[in-house]
C-alpha cells in the first residue's frame, strides 16, 4: 500500500507480515498457507472495517493519493477506440482538461475529464488539475460537438480548482466557468457527471451541471477545500479537519442531500489499490445511467434536468 496515511498503519502491518510469511516460505520451503489466508482474511476485514469508519478530513486525503485513478486510466480501462480531441480554438491547448471520442460498453460518447498529472513533468504540463479558461472553452466546444451529433456526455471531476493566477483572471477564468454553467445547463444531449477525486469550487462545476451527478465513495466535492475554508473561518490551517466535517462534502453527506445521484463503491482499500477494477466498476454504473439518459426524449430530459437542480437545497422556515 504505497503513500500511507496514518489511519492505514495497521493495515500496512498486516500487509508486511503476509509479505514475511510468504518470503519465509519461499526460502525454507514450509507450507505457510494456512498462516498467510488467515491472515488475508483478517487483512480484508480490517481493511473494510477502517474505510466503513474513515471521517471526512480522512476521505478528503484518500480523494488526494497520489496513486488514485486520473482520467487516462479511466480512458484505457473504461472507454473503447478513444480519439482525443484538443485545442479552444482561440488560445491554447490545456492539458488539464482531457477531451475526446469514445465508446463506454459500446455507447458512442464525448468523454471529457481533468487531469492531475502522474510524475513531476506531467503535473506541471497539466498544472496539477487546475484548468485554465482554455481548458474549460475546449470542453464546452467538445461539448458542442457532442450534441449536435447526439452523442452523450460523460464528465470526470477530479480538481482542486480552477487555476486563480494572473493570466487566467485576464483571459476570463470566471467567464468561461460562468458560461459553461450556463450552457451546460441547456444542453439538448445526456451528461452524466462523475467525481473521480477532488471536486473543487468552480473548477469543478465549469464541467460538472449533469443530468446525474456520481461521486466515488472517497471522493468530496465542495465549495471550497477544507484548508481554504480554516484559512477563512479561523485562520488556521491545522482546522482544516474541523472544517471537512463542517462542510459536508463526502459522498455520502452529498448523496443524503440529494446532491449526488449515486455513490459508486470502490474496492477495498481505495480506488487506488486496484485502478482497473474501479474502472470496470465505473464504467458499467456509467453505462447504466446513459441508457436511462437516452431513453428519455429531450423535452423530458431537459424538464428534469431543470427539477434536479431547482430541488437542490435545504432550507428551514
Amino acid at each position: 500500500m504505497s503513500n500511507p496515511f496514518d489511519f492505514m498503519d495497521h493495515l500496512l502491518e498486516l500487509e508486511s507480515k503476509i509479505e514475511e510469511l510468504q518470503n519465509l516460505s519461499g526460502q525454507t520451503g514450509l507450507d505457510m498457507s494456512e498462516e498467510v489466508r488467515s491472515l488475508r482474511d483478517k487483512l480484508q476485514s480490517e481493511t473494510r472495517r477502517t474505510f466503513d469508519g474513515l471521517n471526512a478530513w480522512q476521505r478528503v486525503q484518500l480523494s488526494r493519493h497520489p496513486l488514485r485513478p486520473q482520467t487516462s486510466d479511466y480512458i484505457d480501462h473504461m472507454v473503447e477506440d478513444f480519439v482525443p480531441l484538443a485545442g479552444d480554438r482561440a488560445f491554447a491547448e490545456d492539458y488539464a482538461i482531457i477531451c475526446g471520442l469514445g465508446r463506454i460498453e459500446d455507447i458512442p460518447c464525448m468523454i471529457i475529464g481533468q487531469q492531475k498529472g502522474k510524475d513531476v513533468h506531467e503535473r506541471r504540463r497539466c498544472n496539477f488539475g487546475s484548468p485554465h479558461p482554455e481548458g474549460y472553452r475546449k470542453a464546452m466546444l467538445k461539448m458542442r460537438v457532442a450534441e449536435k451529433f447526439h452523442l452523450p456526455i460523460v464528465t470526470l471531476i477530479n480538481t482542486p480548482g480552477a487555476y486563480p493566477g494572473i493570466g487566467a483572471e485576464e483571459r476570463g477564468q470566471s467567464i468561461a466557468i460562468a458560461e459553461n454553467i450556463r450552457d451546460m445547463a441547456a444542453l439538448r444531449t445526456p451528461v452524466v457527471s462523475v467525481v473521480i477525486g477532488e471536486g473543487g469550487s468552480g473548477g469543478a462545476l465549469g464541467i460538472g451541471v449533469g443530468d446525474r451527478i456520481l461521486i466515488l465513495e472517497n471522493s468530496y466535492y465542495s465549495v471550497i477545500s477544507p484548508e481554504g475554508c480554516a484559512a477563512i473561518l479561523w485562520k488556521d490551517g491545522s482546522k482544516a479537519p474541523d472544517a471537512a466535517e463542517r462542510l459536508r462534502l463526502t459522498a455520502q453527506a452529498l448523496h443524503e442531500l440529494g446532491i449526488a445521484d449515486e455513490v459508486v463503491q470502490e474496492p477495498a482499500g481505495g480506488a487506488h489499490r486496484q485502478g482497473e477494477l474501479m474502472s470496470r466498476q465505473l464504467g458499467a454504473v456509467v453505462a447504466r445511467h446513459l441508457r436511462e439518459l437516452l431513453a428519455m426524449s429531450e423535452a423530458e430530459l431537459r424538464d428534469a434536468r431543470y427539477a434536479k437542480y431547482r430541488a437542490i437545497g435545504q432550507w428551514q422556515e
